[in-house]
């Protein structure tokens, strides 16, 4: 089996009709109900009215939040607000951006176009993450009554010689068909690639490649259900038909422009919470460094010299980020460790993991939270930035926060080609791909 890649006509934003900064949204499920209220206030045609529209309370099957997203694009493609391209096309899809806590610019190139949906066991695209029912079954549902994908998956192929990323650079000359800088400072472009030749090319450069999902999990598996419905409707139905294909922006694993985030742990609520005694029960396994400060102006210092020391000893040795009341501190596993002891019936790739080594080391060792308990997010939250989880403890809201390093590109296509999944909350690819910029109907 092999990767297709083809050209579609996507149904796009007309810029003559609305501004893309006031219409296009981050993804569905990075929308919280501040940003849900700020998108309503921009634009009547702002896409949240159907990537995440609001729910009421008297809805019902005739009027619910799926019929409204149905009439609304509807009445947007009748308006002109939305057309659709006049050639098949592929993209190219840059976003340009400073990487959070930093002043590190950096690009990222990626070609959006679809792909034909296959099932994990065909070995063409790759899973890295679990996926959960509920946002699967909302995406299903929005996905039968609109028809349309107005989300992008998010994938992953490897090209070290960057022969790709060469071709669209040189499709990236001009002016672009979309410009646009969202709410993070993240500028996007979007050219149009219609030359049938190269389409061609591009086209052939990927049927020998395996597929990773970055994100986008939940969309896929939704495509893939709505994907086994039509089938059902239709008596198996033509091998070309709209179900069978996704949209997706492919990017290279081996790109500098590719960033995962870390996601910190903050717990609270633990039952006789105490450090020290913390500390003792882990250093059989962690040696501990404390970077301790007296007043108030020497914290951000040691904070400073924290974070770099996170960061560098990380690429030694296994660094964990520790803060409690009055304690910031880095746990780095002892170069004497016995990994396979230490972690029994986790697999070698796993074990490289610093969100496996936590769970199933601090957590579960250090403090007694098991792996129940962090599904129940009953001791649990997660927090992108380090500021705010160190802030979570400084306010009294949590009794201690663990600091992580990214999870690096290549572990997550080493596992998620051997078959593995990651942990839930270890990757954060930033940025995200805009919903709305390209839109697929499957009509």
């Amino acid at each position: 089996m092999m990767a297709e890649l083809r050209a579609f006509r996507a149904l796009r934003y007309n810029p003559e009709k609305v501004a893309w900064e006031k219409v296009l949204t981050q993804p569905y499920d990075k929308i919280t109900p501040a940003m849900q209220e700020r998108y309503y206030s921009l634009d009547p045609h702002n896409l949240i009215s159907v990537e995440k529209g609001k729910a009421l309370s008297t809805d019902s099957e005739p009027d619910s939040v799926y019929t409204r997203a149905a009439s609304r694009l509807q009445e947007w493609i009748a308006a002109g607000v939305l057309k659709q391209d006049t050639e098949p096309s592929l993209y190219v899809y840059s976003q340009e951006f400073l990487v959070p806590g930093t002043q590190t610019r950096k690009s990222r190139i990626g070609l959006t176009g679809l792909v034909r949906l296959e099932d994990y066991e065909a070995g063409v695209i790759f899973r890295h993450e679990r996926t959960l029912t509920g946002p699967k079954a909302d995406r299903l549902e929005l996905l039968r009554h609109t028809r349309a994908q107005t989300g992008q998956l998010f994938l992953l192929y490897s090209d070290p010689e960057k022969r790709i990323d060469r071709l669209l650079a040189d499709s990236a000359r001009g002016d672009a068909a979309c410009e646009m800088r969202d709410e993070y400072g993240v500028l996007h472009r979007l050219w149009l690639i219609s030359d049938p030749q190269a389409i061609g090319e591009l086209q052939r450069t990927f049927t020998s490649r395996k597929l990773v999902i970055a994100d986008g999990h939940h969309r896929y598996e939704t495509a893939l259900a709505y994907r086994d419905e039509r089938r059902a409707a239709s008596g198996q139905g033509p091998s070309d038909a709209p179900h069978e294909f996704a949209m997706v922006t492919l990017v290279n694993s081996a790109a500098p422009g590719l960033v995962i985030l870390p996601t910190h742990r903050v717990l609270a609520n633990l039952p006789g919470f105490d450090f020290a005694a913390f500390r003792r029960a882990m250093h059989a396994h962690f040696d501990w460094y404390a970077y301790p400060y007296s007043r108030a102006e020497e914290r951000a210092a040691a904070a400073a010299d924290f974070r770099r020391d996170l960061a560098a000893r990380g690429r030694e040795r296994r660094a964990i980020g520790v803060c409690s009341a009055g304690v910031l501190a880095l746990f780095l596993l002892r170069k004497d460790a016995n990994l396979a002891s230490l972690l029994p019936g986790i697999s070698p790739a796993q074990r490289e993991l610093d969100v496996v080594l936590l769970h199933d080391v601090l957590l579960l060792r250090g403090l007694g939270v098991t792996s129940e308990a962090v599904r129940a997010e009953s001791h649990v939250r997660y927090e992108r930035e380090m500021d705010a989880a160190i802030a979570a403890v400084d306010r009294g809201e949590a009794q201690i926060a663990f600091l992580l390093n990214p999870v690096r590109v290549e572990q997550v296509m080493e596992m998620a080609l051997a078959g593995e999944v990651l942990p839930q909350k270890s990757t954060d690819f930033y940025p995200k791909m805009l919903s709305g910029i390209a839109n697929y109907r499957m009509e």
